[in-house]
């Protein structure tokens, strides 16, 4: 068994372990889990915004820069992603069409609902591995797990994303920060996606919830604040 075998298959434990434990803690605490998330995003959102104000103001008032500011803007990026997209399923607010399906009668509406939940389930798994795909002739394998699991097995470091002096030298570690710790937001997201996506798919069977998306927000509150300039005035 390869090296990368057994990492992927540590992996796999580890999500396990993450899912599991995600779930029971959101059934006892789910307010906190909403304040984590939330705050997460917010972190990054605002930390991808005041490293490139400061990128820029030290180019171009002072011709000199943060080394490695674009890539670890770029992972921080890809961070608020991967971790915004289980978070729009859960709170409903990714955008989508929904003009057609609202059109169907209800038992048509509830499958499609369905079906439209279970392709982004789907989607997430395929993404997280593809080796499954082998069963229906697909001749495609890897994912995230597969690719994460190479990274940790080569150690290599970013190209230009490095710990400050103050730190490695202490410490003992490499200069420059490892792939796989900037790269453990695959698994990690997509796992978190697909488990949304999931949790979707019953609540809709169930009919606590219509759609995965959120295609009638802007017409929600076109229609809740249409008084409102006629009260201010």
């Amino acid at each position: 068994m390869s090296a990368v075998a057994v990492t992927s298959a540590w992996a796999y434990a580890g999500i396990a372990i993450m899912l599991i434990s995600l779930f029971l803690i959101e059934r006892k605490f789910p307010d906190a889990i909403n304040r984590f998330e939330e705050n997460a995003l917010v972190f990054l959102l605002t930390f991808i915004t005041l490293l490139s104000f400061v990128q820029v103001v030290l180019r171009y008032g002072f011709h000199s820069g943060i080394e490695g500011a674009l890539e670890l803007t770029s992972v921080a990026f890809a961070w608020l992603i991967l971790t915004g997209m289980s978070y729009g399923i859960r709170t409903s607010t990714h955008l989508g069409v929904d003009v057609f399906v609202r059109m169907l009668p209800e038992r048509s509406f509830r499958i499609v609902a369905v079906f439209a939940a279970l392709c982004t389930v789907l989607y997430a798994v395929i993404l997280i591995t593809a080796d499954w795909l082998v069963i229906f002739g697909a001749k495609t394998t890897g994912g995230a797990v597969t690719y994460w699991s190479k990274m940790f097995v080569l150690n290599i470091g970013l190209e230009d994303i490095k710990f400050p002096t103050w730190i490695y030298e202490p410490l003992g570690w490499e200069q420059r920060v490892k792939r796989w710790v900037a790269y453990l937001i695959l698994p990690v997201g997509l796992s978190l996606l697909a488990f949304r996506a999931t949790q979707a798919t019953i609540d809709i069977i169930k009919g606590r919830r219509e759609l995965i998306i959120a295609g009638h927000e802007a017409e929600d509150l076109v229609a809740e604040n249409k008084d409102v300039l006629k009260e201010d005035a």
